[in-house]
């Protein structure tokens, strides 16, 4: 069941948000205000997540404030790959934490992506969910690991980065705790130790042919929690809603967090999924839609009908 919705992904970073079509964030915060208001009139019984951040920024914080957006969520969160990307140690974590809690009181931090690769090595992988679990567990309320598989190669990565920049871009094809070709890492079993407390995220791409197994892998875990997406872009291709329905359903015995982003490209200020939306009530409207299709509040109701979305602007 979805337990939270997540209004957009890394939104301060460049790779899923555009900072020079909106260099103040203040359409971002737009679109917080906007869909957050729109869940909550759904079902206010949803938790609602600001865009984990990446990186961890308090000044980026205190800004969302500033344009009143914080008053629309109940949770701030966090993103940190200290061994990956991150320019500070995996020992820091207690400490970033306290850099958002200094300047958010009244809201509970979530750490919605952790992850280390295994890109350089294997083993690294295994220190890095211990020490995470350590650091990390009973610290704050929710923690997800990144991720249950290793990305397709042949995918290509949502990413900034670029291949020429060596490894910062292939490090996004090895942060799974099991290997393209479905195989386990070490760390699997590590991360097993701890899958009653910490959640998993995995992102399922557009029919992904692996959810059925996904779900069978985090069956066998014992993973309780998992945050994953809809995307507002794949909204619009043929049989989405077939799709996102078997999504739902397959993970229903899950506590899902649902992370909503990627705007359609007829739809954004400039045609790529990391603009804002020209009319940010368009993607309220889809948070809408999602939350009264799959968390209604009466959760006995039939489905309600879904949103008209304009299919162009």
């Amino acid at each position: 069941m979805i337990e939270a919705a997540m209004i957009w992904n890394e939104p301060n970073n460049k790779s899923h948000w555009d900072p020079e079509i909106d260099p103040d964030w203040s359409s971002y915060a737009d679109h917080v205000i906007r869909a957050g208001n729109s869940i909550a009139a759904i079902n206010p019984a949803i938790t609602r997540v600001l865009g984990g951040m990446s990186p961890i920024d308090p000044q980026w914080v205190n800004r969302m404030r500033a344009h009143g957006a914080l008053d629309a969520v109940d949770v701030i969160a966090v993103h940190g790959f200290p061994l990956d990307w991150n320019l500070w140690s995996i020992h820091d974590w207690p400490k970033k934490i306290a850099e958002i809690e200094e300047v958010v009181t009244d809201k509970p931090i979530w750490v919605t992506e952790v992850g280390v690769g295994s890109f350089g090595a294997e083993e690294v992988q295994v220190f890095g969910v211990e020490k995470t679990a350590e650091l990390l567990i009973g610290r704050v309320p929710n923690v997800y690991w990144y991720s249950l598989y290793d990305l397709p190669q042949s995918w290509g990565a949502t990413t900034r980065h670029r291949e020429a920049e060596g490894s910062s871009y292939y490090r996004h094809f090895y942060m799974g705790l099991i290997r393209e070709d479905g195989t386990p890492k070490p760390a699997l079993d590590v991360y097993a130790r701890h899958a009653a407390d910490m959640g998993l995220m995995q992102w399922f791409h557009f029919e992904d042919p692996r959810l059925d197994e996904a779900v069978g892998w985090l069956k066998r875990l014992g993973t309780r929690k998992l945050r994953t997406g809809l995307s507002w872009a794949d909204r619009f291709r043929p049989n989405a809603l077939d799709w996102f329905d078997r999504q739902m359903e397959a993970l229903a015995d899950f506590d899902v967090t649902v992370t909503f982003c990627f705007t359609p490209e007829h739809l954004g200020v400039q045609p790529h999924h990391t603009s804002p939306a020209r009319d940010p009530q368009m993607f309220a409207d889809f948070c809408a839609e999602m939350i009264d299709r799959y968390a209604p509040a009466q959760a006995s109701s039939a489905q309600a009908t879904p949103l008209k979305l304009a299919a162009s602007a």
